[in-house]
């Protein structure tokens, strides 16, 4: 299946990250009849205003970017929004899409969702096979929630839903409050502050031996439009980049890009998360879908991002 130019396609959470990435790629491929809202426009956590929306609307296709997102200490002080937010809306947003005809569904999970000391690199079967990660529990469950809903509505319904699980995201449009912030974005704007203020010293949290993998936004959009006309199963799929590096490595790597030549000092208070987490991503590579963007590259991007909409 091929995704016509002119087909209404409903992008939830456009103004996020991952979906201004969408959105950004879907305009510049051409497609003429994309359907967004606002938060203001449409609470998608209202069952009944999701309802109106879709007997409006119509959507022939879906794509489930919106979400509650946040960093380490984020999920960590504020875990009821974060399970309950996430909940309401892809449990809205799959049923109604359901219910008014809907082709097909995209629901984007998360790396998170696997456990704590899952095998490496992680293959979508280790699901549910260990413990999570507790700094992120209920922000996890929630995923696991959403693309257990899509696999049920298949089984049960015969609805086309399939779930992406990218790694790690950043890119241009990322969140860069450093009280919700993920990594990147925290370690950028801290270099950068620490560079204007002439510091000796950055202090980064953690040990700075958990290894992590990171994928651009902009990669991401390519892999959710190359699923929507190449996947059909309803198993969840990784998607990353299949290389990883330790946030030591990662600090320099932004403090080169960022320009700061100070020392990196660590905070061993600080939670690390999950030791490593890499994910296998032989199905996705498999049917012909290859991350493009390099580490330095996306780097580069982000920063002259973050220096281009500094409020």
């Amino acid at each position: 299946m091929s995704l016509a130019k002119d087909a209404a396609i409903f992008l939830a959470g456009h103004r996020g990250l991952v979906g201004s990435a969408i959105l950004r790629l879907l305009e510049a491929r051409g497609y003429q009849n994309i359907i967004t809202r606002s938060r203001d426009q449409l609470d998608l956590a209202n069952q009944a205003s999701v309802r109106d929306f879709f007997e409006l609307e119509r959507p022939a296709y879906v794509i489930l970017a919106a979400a509650r997102v946040g960093g380490i200490e984020a999920n960590r002080t504020r875990p009821a929004e974060f399970i309950s937010e996430n909940l309401a809306i892809q449990g809205n947003v799959i049923d109604q899409a359901y219910r008014s005809g809907v082709k097909k569904l995209l629901f984007l999970g998360s790396s998170c969702i696997y456990p704590r000391l899952a095998a490496q690199p992680i293959r979508e079967e280790a699901l549910l096979s260990g413990p999570l990660e507790p700094t992120n529990e209920a922000y996890a469950l929630a995923k696991i929630a959403g693309l257990k809903m899509c696999a049920a509505y298949r089984q049960q319904y015969g609805f086309d839903a399939i779930s992406l699980m990218p790694t790690n995201l950043y890119g241009p449009g990322d969140n860069f409050d450093l009280e919700s912030s993920h990594v990147i974005p925290a370690l950028m704007r801290k270099a950068h502050e620490a560079k204007k203020s002439g510091a000796a010293s950055l202090t980064v949290w953690g040990s700075g031996r958990p290894r992590r993998e990171f994928l651009h936004v902009d990669d991401l959009a390519s892999a959710c439009l190359f699923a929507m006309d190449h996947y059909d199963e309803g198993s969840p799929m990784n998607v990353g980049t299949g290389q990883d590096l330790s946030i030591k490595q990662l600090a320099e790597a932004i403090c080169h890009v960022v320009g700061f030549n100070g020392n990196l000092t660590w905070d061993d208070s600080m939670p690390d998360g999950t030791p490593r987490k890499l994910l296998d991503i032989s199905r996705m590579s498999g049917l012909g879908w290859q991350a493009s963007i390099s580490l330095e590259e996306g780097l580069k991007s982000t920063y002259q991002w973050y220096l281009d909409n500094q409020t």
